[in-house]
């Protein structure tokens, strides 16, 4: 395969058979790291971008801006670079040093906004920042990942339709929300071609996307701190709220087995093991990991972060029942 640019080689066909992580069933981790920039955000980024352009909005030497925990910010990155367009991130306190890293080495103008929303997270002060900018700079583009279809037709078009053209019978599929457009994208497709397949949505505790109350949360990537506009809340067949605490557990206990997830795919995986018990022998399950654990490495990777923020007793990853291999 030869491609003209490097944000056009979306790797959307590998998968992880997991063994015994629920018993006499398969399961099949959806490995979305493996995308340039690292995560299943490539594939958002590169649908919001064309739809811009569809519509004019985007033209030659228009400048960006977003808001981003940081995995969409490193793909709108690396794809504003590839077309030629300048580009600012919003971001917060919990963004990896890496993923900011990245973004600058691709060009990107990175912004920390430090005062937190009235739900206690970051999002909602990203946001006002952002239309303070745009007052100032009409010409800015705001894309807006939280209430723009074309996120969530990105993975319709294209993550849900890989699921089953790979894994044609799928009983039950495990999605982590954070915009939900990952969501919103696979329940579009899945209720059109798979209606039988049961939607499970992976959230994390503190986040109000589905109602729940507001926390502070430190590993980004998952929940929110205000409401998406592209998310049902009512859509998804279930939600599993899943700890933080949890979500490192299982991070760590996959990466002693060889496996280096990020935080969500962490969550997510956590909420695979919480359901075994209700997920019937036979059964085929795809769980979607968004990114791998490079970006955690001074974070959830980290014993001395853990320690500090979570206590010494999250360091004791109980072994999750699984094993790598058919």
């Amino acid at each position: 395969m030869i491609l003209e640019n490097a944000y056009e080689a979306i790797t959307d066909n590998v998968y992880l058979r997991l063994g015994d992580i629920i018993p006499e069933s398969d399961v099949f981790l959806k490995l979305e790291g493996l995308n340039p920039g690292g995560s299943i955000k490539l594939k958002s980024a590169i649908g919001m971008v064309e739809d811009a352009e569809r519509n004019g909005r985007l033209y030659s030497g228009a400048s960006l801006i977003e808001s981003s925990s940081g995995s969409l910010g490193v793909a709108l990155a690396l794809v504003a670079a590839g077309k030629g367009y300048s580009f600012t991130c919003v971001t917060d306190p919990n963004a990896s040093t890496y993923s900011v890293s990245v973004m600058r080495a691709l060009g990107a103008d990175v912004v920390e906004v430090n005062g937190r929303d009235a739900n206690g997270g970051f999002l909602g002060s990203r946001i006002s920042y952002i239309h303070e900018r745009i007052a100032a700079d009409p010409g800015l583009v705001w894309l807006n990942q939280y209430a723009n279809p074309a996120n969530l037709r990105a993975h319709a078009r294209l993550t849900a339709t890989a699921i089953l053209d790979e894994i044609a019978s799928v009983d039950h599929l495990f999605v982590g929300v954070g915009t939900s457009g990952t969501l919103m994208g696979c329940l579009e497709h899945f209720r059109r071609h798979s209606p039988a397949t049961r939607i499970i949505a992976v959230d994390s505790e503190g986040s109000v996307t589905f109602g729940f109350p507001p926390g502070p949360r430190l590993v980004p990537g998952l929940g929110t701190s205000r409401k998406p506009e592209i998310c049902q809340v009512a859509a998804p067949d279930d939600i599993v709220i899943v700890s933080e605490s949890d979500a490192i557990r299982a991070c760590r206990s996959f990466a002693r087995k060889g496996i280096f997830l990020g935080g969500s795919s962490g969550a997510v995986l956590a909420a695979v093991s919480r359901m075994s018990g209700q997920i019937p022998p036979g059964s085929r399950v795809v769980a979607i990991s968004p990114d791998l654990g490079d970006r955690y490495a001074d974070t959830v990777y980290s014993d001395d972060w853990v320690v500090r923020h979570f206590g010494a007793g999250v360091l004791e990853t109980p072994e999750l029942a699984h094993q790598t291999g058919g």
